[in-house]
């Protein structure tokens, strides 16, 4: 089902947003098509967005944008979990989901949405994608998502990170394993929106019953595509560390640093400008230059 529609006949940008998918874990969730109707055979771009984001996060229209101007066919989607509902795409309203959300969902949503590029179902005309190329692209807990469904899923050909994390655990203080093991709940602040984000026991229990799946430093160890690892110098999430640590891991992999680069590159949201910020802008090109080479 495509909630809307807009051409954009300048640019010749075609948009097919909130078409709704459903996840293998009960939960609908909505994805976007953003492309250029020139008839030409184009790579598919498949955008994963991080922990406590969603697919209209900030700028993350306009990237799309410069994507499908670049050539690509380029999904967006948001994580079935990830707090926001079908009516409430941008907002944080079953904080209940949010809480039983884990990373083997999350891979799963991923598959479900490059499944959903190769099926009948996909709102482009098949002269419009070459599916032999299908690019996978995360940021930051989505990075490591996408580095995960890189190694399990063959139909991936290459693979770009943006501020990636390189292991989930690393961020599960013992303090923390002792209270949600303890409480089966513990409640963690969202500094943009003021709400307290629950996170449940059944994530740090799944993630250790499925750490073959899981634990990315293999993932990447293993991957044999293309891979290109970005990150900011100040990021304040996810130290620099962890993509100089990837690089090291993966002969296949190339490391681009963005001086004084944060997180969200210069990103936040709202976005109401009509340009990227300048970080971004550059993530972005490089990004393109790496799919196009």
């Amino acid at each position: 089902m495509v909630f809307s529609r807009a051409y954009y006949f300048r640019r010749m940008i075609v948009k097919e947003r909130n078409i709704i998918l459903q996840s293998k874990h009960g939960r609908p969730f909505l994805a976007d098509v953003y492309y250029v109707a020139d008839g030409k055979k184009k790579p598919v771009i498949v955008f994963s967005h991080g922990y406590r984001g969603f697919k209209d996060w900030g700028p993350f229209d306009l990237i799309a944008e410069k994507f499908a101007e670049a050539g690509f066919v380029y999904v967006k989607f948001n994580f079935s979990h990830n707090g926001t509902t079908i009516d409430h795409p941008v907002d944080f309203v079953d904080l209940e989901a949010f809480g039983n959300d884990n990373i083997s969902i999350e891979l799963d949503d991923l598959g479900v949405v490059i499944d959903w590029v190769f099926s009948n179902d996909f709102p482009i005309e098949e002269i419009e994608c070459d599916k032999d190329r299908i690019y996978l692209l995360g940021h930051s807990r989505g990075g490591g998502i996408s580095i995960l469904k890189a190694r399990e899923d063959k139909r991936v050909t290459k693979l770009c990170t943006w501020a990636s994390l390189n292991e989930v655990s690393k961020y599960w203080t013992k303090e923390q394993l002792e209270q949600i093991k303890r409480d089966g709940v513990i409640f963690l602040p969202n500094t943009r929106t003021k709400q307290m984000m629950p996170i449940r026991w059944q994530m740090y229990e799944n993630y250790y019953a499925n750490l073959n799946r899981l634990f990315i430093p293999d993932a990447v160890r293993q991957l044999g595509i293309p891979f290109l690892i970005i990150h900011g110098t100040e990021d304040e999430t996810v130290p620099v560390s962890c993509a100089v640590e990837m690089e090291t891991w993966n002969s296949h992999a190339k490391l681009l640093l963005i001086e004084k680069g944060n997180h969200n590159f210069g990103a936040r949201h709202p976005w109401t400008q009509g340009n990227l910020p300048p970080d971004s802008e550059k993530v972005v090109n490089e990004t393109i230059r790496f799919y196009k080479g």
